[in-house]
């Protein structure tokens, strides 16, 4: 099937930087398109033809519209369309309005953060759980300074384990909370990010703002607070439990980590799957899985993530495999000697 899609002024921006967004549309629906004249020839099977019809007559409208899509963004709603038949261009937009955290004008890119937004808008305890890229830190720390800024809350403590450091601590210069400081880097990063530089200085003085490791967290009641506990994967069961029983009245608690890039030591249980076992089903908790579908960063992290997903599925078959062969062996083995083939009858 071949249709063609007139090219409307202003819907110029759909091709993207080299052509990435077309691209996209072709590799996702499996579709070829040609540049004729003033049109976009799409040739491939009806119904994926079809369907990046509509996307384009979507895109057009909504171009019409005033609508301006800002760089990345586009990209990011698209790969959402071609994976998911039941999401249309146009709700996806209305539904990721843009929304002022500060001084930064966000909208959520995917199906996954608009859910994630809601969730931390709906719950008083959120769990983010997926790979880098996906935006849960970004995104928890916008609806941090949003509820700040809106007097629904009274300070923001945003928190992460230093286990990368382990004992090094001691040999970085510097007082303690410098010493630690690099591994906190992140939620700085984007606070700065949200707020004026002047802004931010003033509210880490007073302590409106906290942003320190996980240790500090113990023995503490954290009420009227936003709470934010980032690289959660790398919290032992212990301190998960700690922190999680930290938060007070009139509090939110956002819970972010990455299962696959855990760095305790051998031996040592996550605290973050122990609890994604333990509150499965508590009520007035939600849990939203990220995947690389939600990656925004370059594209190549896309492809990183979904290849170390598919190595990972690999090894873990070959495991397996070795595994049972290993014990088929070993049932030959008895079987080959009399004394032991006959301990089942003894």
């Amino acid at each position: 099937m071949k249709v063609s899609v007139p090219i409307v002024r202003g819907i110029e921006s759909l091709f993207g930087t080299r052509d990435e967004n077309i691209r996209l549309l072709e590799s996702g629906l499996q579709i070829s398109t040609h540049l004729v004249d003033s049109s976009l020839e799409i040739e491939g099977e009806p119904a994926n033809v079809s369907r990046a019809e509509n996307i384009l007559e979507e895109y057009a409208a909504l171009v019409r519209e005033g609508h301006v899509f800002n760089n990345g963004d586009l990209n990011s709603y698209l790969r959402v369309c071609t994976e998911d038949p039941e999401v249309s261009l146009r709700a996806l937009v209305s539904s990721g309005r843009q929304r002022t955290f500060g001084k930064k004008l966000l909208a959520p890119k995917t199906v996954n953060q608009r859910r994630y937004m809601e969730a931390i808008e709906r719950n008083d305890l959120v769990f983010g759980v997926g790979p880098a890229g996906t935006g849960k830190t970004y995104l928890a720390v916008a609806m941090g300074v949003s509820a700040l800024l809106a007097k629904r809350v009274s300070r923001i403590i945003l928190t992460r384990p230093a286990v990368e450091a382990g004992e090094r601590l001691g040999f970085l210069p510097g007082t303690l909370q410098e010493k630690v400081d690099p591994y906190l880097r992140p939620l700085y990063d984007a606070l700065y990010d949200m707020l004026e530089a002047e802004k931010v200085e003033k509210l880490l003085e007073r302590a409106v703002i906290e942003v320190a490791p996980i240790a500090f967290m113990r023995g503490r009641t954290l009420n009227d607070s936003f709470i934010i506990l980032d690289e959660a994967q790398n919290s032992t069961a212990e301190q998960m439990k700690m922190v999680l029983t930290r938060q007070g009245f009139n509090s939110k608690m956002v819970v972010n980590g990455d299962v696959t890039q855990i760095d305790l030591p051998p031996g040592r249980r996550s605290g973050l799957l122990d609890a994604l076992e333990v509150l499965k089903g508590v009520t007035g908790i939600s849990f939203v899985n990220f995947d690389e579908r939600d990656v925004v960063r370059h594209s190549l992290v896309q492809r990183i993530v979904k290849a170390y997903e598919k190595y990972n599925e690999m090894v873990g078959a070959g495991r397996q495999l070795t595994l049972r062969l290993s014990g088929e062996t070993a049932e030959a083995s008895i079987g080959e000697n009399g004394k032991a083939a006959e301990l089942p009858n003894a």
